[in-house]
C-alpha cells in the first residue's frame, strides 16, 4: 500500500526533472517524496507560494474567518484559470497548480458558494469542471460540497452543457478535462443529485439522432420502444405549438454532437506536417518523450502524433466504454452508437494501426466488446448461447433472403449454408462482385446498417467492413475466457497499459475494465473481475520477477554461454527443459487437453533453510519458467549501456525473452523417489528423506498459452519458446494462489450460475435496492416467531429492545404473564400491506461519492417513532427443558446486553434474505454475528451455516466465541491453514473433529456398556453404534415408555422416585435426583435424565458413520458435507477448494461474511456459489454481510487497478452506495466518549455504551498525562522533517525519538507494555521505530517492547489501551487523506491517544477537519502531569490542573532523563535499605553502562553515536530491513 502514495507527484517530478525544464521552486509540483536526484518542495515554499496567499486572503478558513472575507470577485477566477489552470504545455492541467487550489479548499469555499447560474463566466464552469475533476483523480468524495446547495446543481450541470454552444471555442485540453468530468459524472449515478441531470442525455430523445431505418429496426425488435416513441412525439408535438424547439434540447443535441466532435478530432490525431518536439514534453522512465498526461507511451514518431489530440480521442472511448457498460446508460445509446458506426470508424482510422496508438487501439477493442455484449439492451435479459446462436443464424438468413429475392449478382451467397458465409474472408469473396455503388445501396437502403447522409459511406473499404463486422460470426464470453492462458506471459506482464507500474498519476486513462455499480449481466461482472484479478496479479508477478532478475545478474561468459553471476533465493538455473507429454484436444476445443513438461534443478550448496524450501515444492504449486539471452557487450559499449540502462524496460535490461507459467504435477529426486506425496501414492511408512542433489519436477504447462506459442512458430516463424528456458522461479505460496482463483472464476463463468431471486437484481445493481430485506420477501418466507434463546437478559431488556412497540408478554397458554423471565419466543405481527413504512428506515436517497449519507440523512436505523403496530409484539416466556443432571449438560449462556440496533439485526439475520450490519469500531459486530449463529441454530437446527472472513485472526476471535455458546462442539468445523492459531484445547480442524469424534465415540460405547450393566442386559450391546442403536430401542427406550405410562396415570409424587428405571446409571450425580414430595419437580428431572440418554444414542447415531467410513479422507469428507452445522473458513480458502466443495457435494442454506468490506467483489461472491444447485433452484436463503465500509477496503497493491478500476471496491461498499437498507450499531463500547469523538462524526448517531462511562478504568485519567487524547506538533528536527531513504520509503527521524520518548515515559510510570501500541501510517517509520526501539529499549528491564510497533493498515481489527500514532509526512497529507484510514487511526485505542504530526500541514486538510478540529481544541504541545509518579491516578478524567507544557523533543529527552535519574536513585536507596541488591536495578544499571546511559548524560539519547550517525545507521537497517 505505502508505495502507491503520492506516486503521482514522484511521477510528475521524475518527468519534470527528465524534461530539463525550468521551473520556479513556488511553482513546483506539490510532491510527497521523491527519488534521490529530483528536486522537492518543502512546506515552507507552499506556504509562500502565492496561490496559498491569495487562498489566505479570500477563502481559506485557517486564516481567515468567513465575515472577514472579501467578496467575490469573479476576475479573480478568471485571473487563477488563465494563469494557472490552463495548461501551457499539452498537459490538461497544470497539475502542481491544481494540486495546490485543490488542497486549499478553492471549490468547496470560494467557487461552488459563490457560484451564480445567471451570472457565471466560462471561467468559472471550468474551474469547477477541473477542481472536480482533480477530486476524483486523487479520490476523495467529489460531490459533498455540492449538497450544500444542491437545487443549483441542475442549473449549474446546464451551464456544464451550455459551454459547447457558447461563443468561447474549447481548446483540445478544456475539451478533455470536460469529457473526464462527464465520465466522473456517470460513474456517480448513485448520486441522485448528479443521476437526474446525467441521465437525461441518454434518453429516449435521443433517438432523433437514428437513421430512419435504424429507428425502425429498433422497434421492430423491442415493440414497446414504438410505443414509447409515439408518445414523446405527441409530447414534442405538444411542446413545438407553445413555441417550444424540442429537437433543439441537450437530450437530443449533445451526445450525436460529442460524437461528431469526436469523428473530427479522431481525423487530425496524425498531422501531416512533421510536429517539433519541445522541451515540455514529460518523460517517460526509460527517456522517451511521451504524450503529456498519458500513461506509459512510448516516443512519437518524429511529432505525427498530436499528443493532446490521442488523449482526447483515448478519453472518448473510454467515455464510450462506460456508457455502454451500465444498462440505464446503454439502453438509448447503443442504438446511437451502432448507426454511428463508431467501432468501425475507430478501426479504420489511421491512429488504430500506429505505434502511438496501442492504448487506443486495446480501448476500441474493448469498446468493441461492449458494442457486441450478449444482452438484450431493452429488458436486460443476458442472451443464452442458443439465443445467440439463433439471433446470428436469422441475421444471415434475412441476408440470404434479401439476396435472393433482390440481389442476382449475390445468388451464390444466398445459397450457401451458413457456416460458410460467417466467416469474414468468405462474406468479403461473396461481395466483391459489386461496385461501390450497389455495395452503397445495399448497406444504406436495404440493410439499413449506415445512413445514406454519413460523410463515411464514400470511403473504400467502409461499407465492406460495415457488412462484414455485422455479420460475421462472434466468439461468445465463454470462448473467450476459456482460450485466455491463465499465466501472464512477458508481452502482458511489462504492457503499461494494461499492468500500468505503481506510479500510475490518474492523468490518463487505461485499457482496463472498471468495477462500478452496476454490471450488465453475472458473465460481465465475471469477466470484469476475472480480467482485474489476473492483471493484479500479474503486476505481483512482475515485481517479484524483477526483482529475481536483478540479483541473479545474468550474463554471457567468454564462450558466450548464458551465466549468472548472482544469486536469488527464489530462483534456480536450470539443468534440463523438455515438453515430455502433449494430449490430443477434447472434442470441440482447439488446444490439447494437456501438455507436460520436466525441468531438472540441483540443490547443491545451498543452504539448509533455502534447500528444505526447494525440497519442500508441492503438487499445485504455481512456478514460472524463464528464457533469458543477455546481450553480448563489447568493452567500449558498456559506459553506453549503463547510461542508457534506465531507459530500457526489464526485459530488455535483462535480456529477458520469454515468461512462460507452469503447475507442478510432482517433484523426484535423484534416484527417482517422489517427494512431497499426499495423493496416497506413497505409504506413510515409505517416506524418506530426499537423495542426491538434482530434482525432477514435472509440470503442467498452459495448455492454451502452448497452442499460441506452437501456431506462431508453425505459421509465422516465431521463435520456439520452449527451446531456450535456464531459470526456474518459484514465490511464497501465500501469494502464489491466483491461478487457483483465476479458474475458479473461470469455471462459474461456465456454469449457469444460480443466484437466489431475491438477490439476483440488487447484486447487478439495478431493481429496489430494498428488495432483498426480509420485510420485502413474501410473507410465508418470514420468521414470525422466533426463540432468542439467551439473547434477552431480562423482560426490562426486551421491552428495552424494541422502542416503541407495544410489547406483551404471554404465558405457554397465551395468558398475560405477570413475571416474564428469559427466554422468550417473540411472535412478531404480520406486516400490513397497506402500510409501506418498514420496520427499518432505507437509506437517504442522496449519498456521497463515497458512500456516506448527505445532508445527514440516516441509513438502516430501528424507527422506534414509525415501528408502532396495530397488533402487540407478543413475547412468550417459558422453561428450557431440563438438559440432563451432569454440569455438562448446562447451556452456556450470554452475558452481553444487546442493544435495540443489535436486537434488530439479529432478527434481520435469522429471518431470509439480505441482510447488512454496519459495525463502527467497539460496536459488537462479533457478538452481533455470534448470536446471530446462535439464535440460527436454534431456529433452523437442519439449516447448515457457512462462516467467512477475510483474515485468520478474525475468523478465530469469531470462532472462539461461537465456542462458548450453546452450540454442540460436534456440528462445528474450522478450514484452512489457520486452525491452528485457535486457543482452544480442542482441534476443530477436520481431522481433529474426525479423531474427537472417533474418540467421542469410546466413550460413548462405554457409558452404553454401563447402562447396559445397570439395566441387566447381558449381551454385548455396546461393541458398535448399530447394536447401541438396537440397544436403545429394545431396552432404553421401551423402559421409558413403561415408566411415562406409569406416571402419567397415577401422577403421585412419590411414583417417579419408584418407578424410574434408570436410577442406578444416574448414582454418579452426587446429589438425590428426587425429592418424592412433588411429581411435577421430580418428572421435569426425570425428563432431564431422559434427555442426556437421547442425547447420548443421538450422537453415537452421528458417530456411526465414522465406524463405518474406514478412510480418514472420506471421514473427513462426510464430517464436512453432512456433520457439521457451522463450517469456518477464510474467503481465499473458499475460492481455492471450490472444486473440491463441489465434487464433494457440499450443501448449506445461509452465508454469514464477517470484515465484508475488507474483501474483494470476486471473493465475496465465490462463497455464495460453492454448491451445486438442485433442479436450478437456489438453495441459499440468508445472506448476512457484517462490515465497515467507513474503514479500509480491501487491499490492491497497484494503484491504477485501484483508483482506475475501484478494485478495491467491495461488495458491501457497493451494495451501500446502492442504497441497500442495513442496521447501523449504534453504540460503542471501546474507547472513552472523548477520544470516540474524533472518528463518530463519520457516523449516524454513534454513541456510548453506559459500560464506557461506568467503568472505573474510563472514569480516571491517564497517570501522568494532562489529556486523554492529544495531538502534538512536531517541527523540523535537526533541520529535516520527513525523508526517503528508498522511493515511497517515508521516515521522520524527529517523530519516532519523540514517540519512543513518550513510551518510555509511560514505562516509568508502570503503564504495561503490552497495553501500549505504537502505529505509523508508514511503512518506512514503522522500521524506524523498530530500530529505535530495539536500541533503547528492547533489552532493557524497564521499558521492553510495546505489544506492538505497526502500521495503521496492518493494525486494523485490533485495539489497544493506549496508542501512539505518528503521521510521518510533513510535505503534504499523503494516503492519511483517505478518511476511512484516518478512521482506523483514531479508534484503535481505548484509553489514550497521543498522535505525533505537523499542524500546519494536517489542520488545513478539507477531509480530516472534523477529527482535527476537535484534536486541536487542545494544545499542540505535550501536557504532562509531573506530580504523579506511577500509575494508576486517582485524578479524574478532564481534570487538567497541574499541567507542565513540554516544549518539544529536547525537553522531553530530558524529562525522560531525569525521571530515569530519579528511578535509579529510589531503587538504590531501596536496595540499600534492604541492604540486598535488587537484581532489577542491577540489570538496569549493566545495561544503562553498556548503552552509554548515565545520570545527566540523557536518557532520551544515547552517548554513544552522534545523531547524524544515528540517522545513517537508521537508514541503512531500514534499507536491510525492507529488502
Amino acid at each position: 500500500m505505502e508505495k502507491s502514495v503520492d506516486a503521482s507527484a514522484a511521477a510528475t517530478a521524475n518527468g519534470a526533472a527528465a524534461m530539463g525544464t525550468k521551473m520556479d521552486k513556488k511553482q513546483k509540483k506539490l510532491m510527497s517524496g521523491l527519488p534521490a536526484g529530483a528536486r522537492s518542495i518543502t512546506l515552507d515554499q507552499i506556504q509562500k507560494d502565492r496561490l496559498t496567499q491569495t487562498a489566505a486572503v479570500n477563502w481559506s478558513t485557517q486564516v481567515v474567518s468567513r465575515a472577514d472575507r472579501p467578496a467575490f470577485n469573479p476576475g479573480l477566477v478568471k485571473q487563477i484559470y488563465d494563469d494557472e489552470l490552463v495548461s501551457k504545455t499539452r498537459r490538461t492541467v497544470p497539475l502542481q497548480r491544481v494540486m495546490l487550489l485543490e488542497i486549499s479548499q478553492y471549490l468547496e469555499n470560494y467557487l461552488w458558494p459563490n457560484f451564480d447560474p445567471e451570472a457565471a463566466s466560462f471561467e468559472h464552469v471550468m474551474s469547477v469542471i477541473v477542481m472536480v475533476n482533480e477530486k476524483f483523480r486523487e479520490n476523495v468524495p467529489a460531490w459533498r460540497s455540492f449538497h450544500q446547495r444542491e437545487d443549483v446543481f441542475p442549473l449549474f450541470f446546464r451551464q456544464v452543457l451550455a459551454l459547447k454552444e457558447g461563443e468561447r471555442q474549447m481548446t483540445i485540453q478544456e475539451r478533455t478535462n470536460y469529457l473526464l468530468f462527464l465520465i466522473n459524472c456517470f460513474q456517480s449515478l448513485e448520486d441522485e443529485m448528479v443521476q437526474r441531470p446525467v441521465l437525461k442525455l441518454v434518453s429516449l430523445p435521443l433517438w432523433h439522432a437514428l437513421s430512419p431505418g435504424r429507428r425502425q429496426a429498433q422497434f421492430k425488435s423491442y415493440e414497446k420502444m414504438g410505443e414509447l416513441w409515439d408518445r414523446l412525439q405527441r409530447r414534442e408535438a405538444k411542446e413545438a405549438k407553445k413555441g417550444g424547439d424540442p429537437l433543439s434540447k441537450p437530450e437530443v443535441q449533445f451526445m450525436p454532437g460529442m460524437l461528431h466532435e469526436f469523428l473530427q478530432t479522431l481525423e487530425t490525431v496524425i498531422s501531416t506536417a512533421e510536429a517539433k518536439t519541445d522541451g515540455d514534453e514529460p518523460m517517460t522512465e526509460a527517456g522517451a518523450a511521451i504524450v503529456d498526461g498519458a500513461e506509459g507511451e512510448e516516443a512519437p514518431i518524429a511529432g505525427q502524433v498530436d499528443t493532446s489530440k490521442l488523449l482526447y480521442c483515448e478519453r472518448f472511448v473510454e467515455f464510450l466504454i462506460d456508457l455502454l457498460s451500465q444498462l440505464p446508460t446503454r439502453r438509448f445509446l447503443h442504438a446511437v452508437v451502432e448507426d454511428f458506426q463508431i467501432v468501425v470508424k475507430c478501426r479504420m482510422s489511421t491512429l488504430f494501426s500506429h505505434p502511438r496508438g496501442r492504448l487506443f487501439t486495446q480501448l476500441v477493442d474493448l469498446l468493441k466488446f461492449y458494442m457486441t455484449f450478449e444482452i438484450n439492451n431493452h429488458t436486460g435479459h443476458q442472451l443464452e448461447e442458443d439465443e445467440i446462436q439463433e439471433a446470428h443464424c436469422r441475421r444471415l438468413y434475412d441476408l440470404q433472403l434479401l439476396c435472393f429475392q433482390q440481389w442476382p449478382q449475390l445468388r451464390p451467397l444466398a445459397l450457401s449454408h451458413v457456416g460458410a458465409i460467417e466467416r469474414r474472408d468468405q462474406l468479403a469473396k461473396f461481395l466483391a462482385v459489386l461496385s461501390d455503388e450497389k455495395l452503397r445501396t445495399l448497406v444504406t437502403e436495404h440493410l439499413k446498417l449506415v445512413s445514406p447522409d454519413d460523410s463515411w459511406i464514400h470511403r473504400p473499404g467502409f461499407l465492406l467492413e460495415v457488412v462484414l463486422q455485422n455479420f460475421e460470426r462472434r466468439p461468445s464470453q465463454r470462448e473467450f475466457v476459456n482460450e485466455l492462458p491463465l499465466y501472464p506471459n512477458e508481452d502482458v506482464l511489462w504492457d503499461e497499459n494494461l499492468v500500468p507500474s505503481i506510479n500510475y498519476t490518474g492523468e490518463g486513462c487505461l485499457a482496463l475494465p472498471k468495477l462500478n455499480l452496476q454490471f450488465l449481466t453475472f458473465h460481465d461482472y465475471l469477466l470484469r473481475n476475472f480480467n482485474l484479478f489476473r492483471l493484479e496479479s500479474t503486476y505481483e508477478i512482475r515485481e517479484d520477477l524483477g526483482d529475481v532478475l536483478q540479483r541473479v545478474k545474468a550474463g554471457r561468459n567468454r564462450d558466450e554461454e548464458v551465466v549468472f553471476g548472482g544469486w536469488a533465493r527464489m530462483a534456480m538455473p536450470t539443468k534440463g527443459f523438455r515438453v515430455t507429454e502433449v494430449r490430443a484436444p477434447n472434442i470441440g476445443e482447439v488446444k490439447p487437453a494437456r501438455v507436460l513438461a520436466e525441468v531438472k534443478i540441483t540443490v547443491a550448496g545451498l543452504k539448509d533453510v533455502v534447500r528444505a524450501e526447494w525440497n519442500d515444492i508441492k503438487e499445485h504449486d504455481v512456478l514460472f519458467l524463464l528464457s533469458i539471452q543477455p546481450a553480448v557487450a563489447n568493452e567500449g559499449e558498456e559506459n553506453g549501456a549503463k547510461q542508457e540502462g534506465e531507459r530500457k524496460s526489464v526485459p530488455e535490461r535483462f535480456g529477458l525473452k520469454f515468461v512462460r507459467g507452469a503447475e507442478v504435477v510432482e517433484m523426484r529426486d535423484e534416484v527417482g523417489t517422489l517427494m512431497n506425496d499426499f495423493s496416497g501414492r506413497t505409504k506413510r511408512e515409505d517416506v524418506k528423506p530426499p537423495e542426491g542433489n538434482e530434482r525432477t519436477i514435472v509440470l503442467a504447462l498452459d495448455q492454451a498459452q502452448y497452442q499460441l506459442d506452437v501456431t506462431a512458430t508453425a505459421e509465422r516463424g516465431a521463435p520456439d519458446v520452449y527451446a531456450g528456458f535456464n531459470l526456474l522461479v518459484r514465490r511464497k505460496p501465500k501469494e502464489n494462489n491466483f491461478k487457483a482463483i483465476l479458474e475458479c472464476i473461470r469455471d462459474l463463468m461456465n456454469e449457469n450460475n444460480i443466484v437466489p431471486e431475491w438477490l439476483r437484481e440488487i447484486f447487478l445493481g439495478y431493481g429496489d435496492p430494498a428488495a432483498a430485506q426480509y420485510q420485502n420477501l413474501p410473507e410465508k418466507e418470514q420468521l414470525r416467531t422466533i426463540d432468542f434463546k439467551d439473547t434477552f437478559l431480562s423482560a426490562d431488556h426486551l421491552r428495552e429492545s424494541f422502542p416503541g412497540s407495544d410489547v406483551r408478554f404471554v404465558g405457554q397458554d397465551n395468558e398475560p404473564d405477570t413475571e416474564p423471565k428469559p427466554p422468550f419466543r417473540v411472535t412478531f405481527p404480520p406486516r400490513k400491506e397497506e402500510s409501506s413504512t418498514p420496520v427499518i428506515k432505507p437509506p437517504a436517497k442522496r449519498k456521497g461519492v463515497d458512500g456516506e449519507v448527505a445532508n445527514g440523512g440516516s441509513a438502516m436505523e430501528v424507527d422506534g417513532a414509525k415501528q408502532l403496530e396495530a397488533e402487540p409484539i407478543l413475547a412468550q416466556s417459558y422453561v428450557p427443558p431440563d438438559p440432563g443432571p451432569y454440569p455438562q449438560n448446562q447451556p452456556r449462556q450470554n452475558s452481553v446486553r444487546f442493544t435495540p440496533v443489535q436486537v434488530e439485526a439479529i432478527k434481520s439475520g435469522v429471518n431470509p434474505g439480505l441482510t447488512m450490519v454496519v459495525g463502527p469500531p467497539g460496536t459488537g459486530k462479533t457478538d452481533t454475528a455470534v448470536q446471530i449463529l446462535n439464535v440460527l441454530y436454534h431456529n433452523c437446527p437442519g439449516q447448515r451455516t457457512l462462516l467467512i472472513t477475510h483474515s485468520n485472526q478474525a475468523l478465530n476471535d469469531l470462532f472462539e466465541k461461537i465456542m462458548q455458546r450453546d452450540v454442540p462442539a460436534r456440528y462445528l468445523l474450522r478450514l484452512g491453514m489457520g486452525e491452528k492459531e485457535l486457543e482452544s484445547e480442542q482441534n476443530f480442524s477436520r481431522q481433529g473433529r474426525v479423531n474427537a469424534m472417533l474418540a467421542r465415540r469410546i466413550e460413548l460405547l462405554a457409558e452404553v456398556e454401563r447402562l447396559a450393566r445397570t439395566l441387566d442386559v447381558p449381551a454385548d450391546v455396546a461393541y458398535t453404534c448399530e447394536s447401541a442403536a438396537h440397544f436403545w430401542l429394545l431396552h432404553v427406550l421401551a423402559r421409558w415408555e413403561e415408566f411415562s405410562a406409569a406416571c402419567e396415570a397415577s401422577q403421585e409424587p412419590s411414583i417417579v422416585k419408584e418407578k424410574f428405571p434408570f436410577k442406578e446409571y444416574f448414582s454418579d450425580v452426587g446429589r438425590s435426583l428426587f425429592s418424592g414430595v412433588s411429581y411435577a419437580r421430580d418428572m421435569r428431572a426425570a425428563t432431564g435424565c431422559w434427555r442426556h440418554l437421547r442425547t447420548m444414542f443421538q450422537e453415537l447415531e452421528e458417530c456411526r458413520a465414522f465406524e463405518l467410513l474406514k478412510t480418514t479422507a472420506d471421514r473427513s469428507n462426510y464430517l464436512m458435507t453432512k456433520q457439521a452445522k457451522i463450517i469456518a473458513m477464510t474467503c481465499t480458502h473458499a475460492a481455492l477448494k471450490r472444486h473440491d466443495f463441489l465434487d464433494l457435494g457440499l450443501k448449506y442454506d445461509n452465508l454469514v461474511m464477517e470484515e465484508s468490506a475488507q474483501i474483494l467483489e470476486i471473493e465475496t461472491f465465490i462463497p455464495m456459489l460453492l454448491q451445486r444447485q438442485d433442479d436450478n433452484i437456489a438453495r441459499l436463503k440468508r445472506v448476512i454481510l457484517i462490515g465497515d465500509h467507513h474503514q479500509l477496503p480491501p487491499v490492491v497493491k497497484n494503484m491504477a487497478f485501484q483508483k482506475y478500476s475501484h478494485m478495491d471496491q467491495s461488495l458491501f461498499t457497493r451494495f451501500v452506495r446502492l442504497g441497500t437498507p442495513y442496521v447501523e450499531l449504534n453504540a460503542q463500547g471501546r474507547a472513552r466518549p472523548t477520544i470516540a469523538r474524533l472518528y463518530n462524526w463519520r457516523y449516524r448517531q454513534l454513541g456510548d455504551l453506559p459500560a464506557v462511562q461506568q467503568r472505573p478504568e474510563f472514569q480516571v485519567a491517564n497517570a501522568g498525562f494532562t489529556h486523554e487524547f492529544q495531538f502534538i506538533d512536531v517541527p523540523d528536527h535537526q533541520g529535516r522533517g520527513e525523508f526517503e531513504p528508498n522511493p515511497h520509503f517515508f521516515q521522520n527521524l524527529g517523530e519516532a525519538e519523540y514517540v519512543v520518548s513518550v513510551y518510555q515515559y509511560m514505562r516509568m510510570l508502570g503503564f504495561p507494555a503490552h497495553k501500549i501500541s505504537i502505529l505509523s501510517t508508514y511503512n518506512g517509520q514503522k522500521h524506524l521505530i523498530r530500530d529505535v526501539i530495539e536500541r533503547r529499549c528492547a533489552n532493557h528491564p524497564l521499558f521492553g517492547r510495546p505489544s506492538k510497533v505497526t502500521t495503521v493498515d496492518r493494525f486494523q481489527g485490533q485495539q489497544n489501551d493506549y496508542i501512539l500514532l505518528s503521521l510521518v509526512r510533513t510535505r503534504v497529507v499523503g494516503h492519511l487523506r483517505d478518511v476511512r484510514r484516518l478512521v482506523v487511526a483514531m479508534s484503535r485505542a481505548r484509553l489514550g491517544l497521543y498522535v505525533f504530526g505537523r499542524r500546519a500541514l494536517f489542520e488545513q486538510c478539507y477531509e480530516l477537519q472534523p477529527t482535527f478540529q476537535t484534536l486541536l481544541h487542545k494544545p499542540d504541545r505535550l501536557e504532562l502531569n509531573l506530580d504523579e509518579k506511577r500509575t494508576p491516578t486517582q485524578r479524574r478524567a478532564g481534570d487538567a490542573s497541574s499541567s507542565y507544557q513540554v516544549s518539544g523533543l529536547d525537553e522531553m529527552a530530558q524529562l525522560v532523563n531525569h525521571r530515569y535519574e530519579d528511578w535509579v536513585r529510589e531503587q538504590q536507596v531501596e536496595a540499600q535499605r534492604r541492604q540486598v541488591a535488587g537484581s532489577q536495578v542491577a540489570a538496569a544499571l549493566a545495561f544503562a553502562a553498556s548503552k552509554g546511559y548515565a545520570p545527566g548524560r540523557g536518557m532520551g539519547v544515547p552517548t554513544g553515536p552522534s545523531r547524524e550517525e544515528d540517522l545513517g545507521k537508521t537508514k541503512i537497517m531500514s534499507k536491510k530491513m525492507e529488502a
